[in-house]
């Protein structure tokens, strides 16, 4: 695909430093030899060597080159374990317990980000979207007071491009969690070079149904408009998928909308309906599950799916790296 190929010639080029710290995945191990032979970014696996140099090994693969960040003796790993103190000593922990928690790969890479030695990070291999999240809102926190994390998926079929947030996070957002998230979706939108439409779908369209549930999605869509006079024209609220994605549909159902039938952003209501929404399109659609990607925070951590296969993890670290130029 195009936007793919485009995709990672532009994460090349920035050459970030990328940590993986699922180093005992044959899928980890081979994307990281991949990325380093197309130069997608530098990646750098986070681990204890003997392990990974055996893994590689026993999956028939010369990592020879790629650099590997040890978490018994890296020098700066007691630096690491104060730094994670400093932080979280407000909430009880002792310095005794940081060091433990240096012990843990998925903290001991979140560690790495926030102290500057590695650009990003992929993990989710192996661990569920809450391991990889809890590190990072207690160390990586937030880009902007009052944001929320949430996530989103690139969803790709030939030379279309769709935004579907949140399908990974946020199990019942209330109205002015859904239009924060629906900004931060349209800024990810943006950063793609698409042009954003974005609808807040509901399974009611303009009226046709009653429910405190559709007045929700109502409240978000008034909330998003008062926060961003600007875009007004650039997305609506309550409609049905049909109505937000067939402009045929559209015409009938809305016919004042004035995204046209034209959506490539949608924002579910809750996490039910947008996480069946992106496995049907993915397995039933044809499209490709670009995520779950993660949008908020103030530097740049990527969680894949535990399905996922090499192209995904190539694919999600050029991501990862493209949002480091972003947020420099």
């Amino acid at each position: 695909m195009e936007f793919i190929k485009e995709l990672r010639d532009k994460a090349s080029k920035i050459g970030a430093r990328i940590a993986f710290n699922e180093v005992e995945d044959e899928r980890i191990l081979t994307a990281v030899v991949e990325i380093k032979k197309l130069g997608v970014s530098i990646p750098v696996l986070v681990g204890k060597t003997d392990v990974i140099n055996q893994k590689a090994e026993e999956f028939g693969l010369d990592i020879t080159g790629v650099e590997i960040i040890d978490m018994d003796s890296f020098d700066r790993r007691d630096e690491l374990a104060e730094m994670f103190f400093e932080l979280r000593k407000a909430k009880g922990i002792t310095m005794e317990q940081a060091n433990e928690t240096m012990k843990n790969s998925m903290y001991f890479a979140t560690m790495l980000l926030k102290a500057d030695i590695v650009d990003g990070l992929v993990s989710g291999s192996r661990h569920s979207t809450g391991d990889v999240l809890r590190p990072s809102l207690q160390i990586i926190k937030t880009a902007n007071k009052g944001d929320i994390v949430s996530t989103y998926f690139l969803m790709i079929k030939g030379e279309e491009q769709l935004l579907f947030s949140d399908c990974g996070l946020n199990i019942t957002p209330n109205p002015e969690q859904l239009s924060k998230i629906a900004k931060s979706t349209y800024d990810s939108a943006l950063s793609y070079g698409l042009s954003p439409k974005l609808a807040f779908l509901s399974f009611s369209t303009k009226g046709s149904a009653k429910h405190p549930e559709v007045d929700k999605v109502i409240e978000a869509g008034k909330l998003f408009a008062e926060e961003n006079p600007n875009l007004i024209e650039n997305y609506d609220y309550e409609l049905q998928f049909d109505a937000a994605y067939v402009p045929s549909v559209q015409a009938q159902k809305a016919p004042e909308s004035k995204i046209k039938g034209q959506t490539n952003v949608f924002i579910f209501p809750d996490l039910n309906s947008g996480n069946i929404s992106y496995k049907i399109a993915q397995r039933l659609g044809g499209y490709l599950a670009m995520g779950p990607l993660i949008q908020g925070l103030a530097k740049p951590v990527n969680d894949l799916s535990r399905g996922c296969n090499v192209e995904e993890i190539i694919n999600a670290c050029a991501i990862t790296a493209v949002s480091v130029k972003r947020n420099k």
